[in-house]
């Protein structure tokens, strides 16, 4: 039996597999509209979310099952006091596959552990996003043609964003990756990421707080959200809040094929008049997310 826990969790030849399954529903939706009949995914949410919530419970749908789950801690017997591993034990029986959400970091692994049905990650607190690396990764193929060759900006919150420390992580496997880390210095990406994995990986990066300085070499932008409450002093973050505001004079040197990409929710990060834009893909990405977990569902399930 399979867990996802970690991006790691995955071999590069699983994910391209994963890849080249996603794509196969996008195209032939049809033929899996009955993969998972009388399969039943709960998703376990005790933590709020919208995007991957209802797409984990569409693409089990899509594929035929059914679902069940809660979409707070405040609904389930959490409140009364059960621990997270009797609440996987119970759910395990009236489930094929649980996919979970939890604020604490390292619950989703304790959960395994403890698990009789596959347990899918679907975040816990600010250490691994699984899913939504791999909702990038299809996006970044689909949108590119490639996973290899790439210059790929990270903008925002780097020191806390889970999505940016595991898609860093994923990407580095991929032959000619670059990165320019974009933040203000109360938000650079932690010390360990860059010795752990851009360092002891060989891999070429570049840190800036100007968003517009590297804009013309880049293939990917993926913006984040600068968060109010990460800074230590209100004045820091009025200074820096509106600079990593992207806009259409932001993108004037950009490359006519840059993708933009953003984990979403965004709240002021990219100006509205940027969706227009063709090279604006956060919509398509968060619809690339369903394709991706019914591969996942499929792989883990062990459904050829």
């Amino acid at each position: 039996m399979r867990n996802l826990i970690d991006i790691k969790d995955l071999t590069v030849e699983e994910i391209d597999e994963l890849i080249t399954v996603a794509k196969d529903v996008m195209q032939s939706p049809e033929k899996y509209a009955e993969k998972c009949k009388h399969k039943t995914l709960a998703t376990l949410f005790f933590e709020p979310s919208t995007r991957t919530r209802l797409s984990f419970e569409a693409a089990m749908l899509e594929l035929g099952g059914n679902v069940l789950g809660f979409s707070e801690a405040a609904s389930s017997s959490t409140a009364k006091g059960e621990s997270v591993s009797d609440t996987i034990k119970v759910v395990g029986g009236y489930s094929n596959i649980i996919a979970m959400r939890h604020p604490k970091e390292g619950a989703p692994l304790v959960a395994s552990l403890k698990s009789d049905v596959p347990i899918i990650n679907a975040g816990d607190g600010g250490h691994n996003h699984p899913t939504q690396t791999l909702t990038d990764l299809l996006t970044i193929s689909c949108e590119k043609g490639r996973l290899d060759n790439l210059t790929i900006g990270l903008c925002g919150d780097l020191k806390f964003g889970r999505t940016v420390h595991s898609l860093i992580t994923a990407m580095v496997r991929y032959s000619n990756i670059k990165f320019v880390l974009i933040s203000p210095e109360e938000l650079k990406i932690p010390e360990y990421i860059k010795e752990e994995i851009l360092e002891k990986n060989h891999i070429e990066y570049i840190e800036t707080s100007d968003i517009e300085e590297h804009m013309d070499k880049l293939d990917i932008l993926y913006m984040t959200r600068v968060q109010k409450e990460r800074f230590f002093n209100e004045e820091d973050y009025v200074r820096l809040k509106d600079y990593y505001i992207l806009n259409k004079s932001k993108l004037e040197k950009a490359k006519s094929d840059l993708a933009i990409l953003h984990p979403l929710p965004r709240v002021n990060e990219i100006a509205t008049e940027v969706d227009d834009d063709p090279r604006a893909c956060y919509f398509k990405q968060a619809r690339y997310g369903k394709f991706i977990r019914m591969a996942l569902i499929l792989k883990l399930l062990e459904i050829k």
